[in-house]
């Protein structure tokens, strides 16, 4: 499946709330970051906390030009939480942290513009 990051893709097809549903997207809190010099682009490796009940989950995350690697850890962020890990070089993805592509097409995180509690689920 390709998908397309441009603000002028069309929208995708129509599906229902139930599969809509079935994506679990979570806001977590990031509590650590680190270099990921093997990416195939530049991306660091993240440990985001979800609440007690997912907990802490790995993501690799190409969000370099946009975020500082110190300035990472205590932000919320948003991710799904129910794909398959994925193999990303030599690391495991777990969890697919969200973003939208700004106007240069670099990675622009999505996360609640208010503190909420880690594991809440986006309805």
């Amino acid at each position: 499946m390709h998908v397309t990051h441009s603000a002028a893709a069309p929208a995708s097809d129509e599906i229902s709330f139930d599969e809509f549903l079935k994506v679990d997207i979570r806001v977590g809190t990031i509590v650590a970051a680190e270099e990921f010099p093997q990416a195939r682009n530049p991306a660091y490796k993240l440990q985001i906390d979800f609440g007690e009940t997912i907990g802490v989950k790995k993501s690799c995350a190409q969000i370099v030009t946009n975020y500082p690697i110190d300035e990472l850890p205590g932000r919320q962020v948003a991710a799904v939480v129910n794909f398959p890990p994925r193999q990303i070089g030599p690391a495991m993805s777990e969890v697919l942290t969200l973003g939208f592509a700004d106007s240069e097409g670099e990675v622009v995180m999505f996360a609640p513009d208010v503190k909420v509690p880690d594991g809440a689920r986006l309805f």
